[in-house]
């Protein structure tokens, strides 16, 4: 069932990455759906985006978490609040300054995100199982020079940290 893509040499290279690259995200953004789909009666994808963001940054500051998931404050905190009625986040006063209010994730905030960020690997290991080991080699190299040139730091290694990484 694998559409015939055109031969780089017949389209301008950068549009044959670019096809493919958006592509894979369609595929990734699939994966990342059904991964949630055990928990969204109780979370959003754009409120996960807060559970990752509070899970990778720690205790932090509203106006922070707003800045990192490029949200209006107001939003974060509207967004804040259901996550706390759910159980996954709470917020306490600073102790260092009582005019902030620090947001940080629950015990069960953290099994959340675990929990989804195993099913994604999991899908994800599947999908690559299906590659020949010289397309997997490939896909690293490709996909390591395309994190960087995005700025994206890599993901630790399954066995590098206890605690899975929150985005892969």
């Amino acid at each position: 069932m694998a559409r015939e893509i055109a031969p780089p040499e017949s389209v301008d290279d950068v549009d044959a990455v670019t096809q493919a690259v958006l592509t894979a995200s369609r595929l990734l953004v699939a994966v990342s759906a059904r991964s949630l789909a055990h928990v969204e009666d109780r979370v959003t994808l754009p409120q996960f985006r807060m559970l990752v963001a509070l899970s990778t940054r720690g205790t932090t500051k509203l106006v922070t978490l707003a800045e990192l998931l490029h949200v209006a404050p107001s939003t974060a905190m509207r967004m804040l609040d259901r996550l706390i009625t759910a159980g996954l986040a709470d917020r306490k006063t600073n102790p260092h300054n009582r005019r902030e209010t620090l947001l940080r994730l629950t015990d069960e905030g953290h099994r959340t995100v675990e929990n989804v960020t195993a099913r994604r690997r999991e899908e994800i290991t599947s999908i690559v199982q299906r590659l020949a080991p010289h397309q997997r080699t490939a896909l690293i190299h490709a996909l390591n020079d395309f994190n960087e040139a995005g700025g994206e730091p890599p993901a630790p290694l399954l066995d590098e940290s206890a605690e899975l990484h929150p985005l892969g």
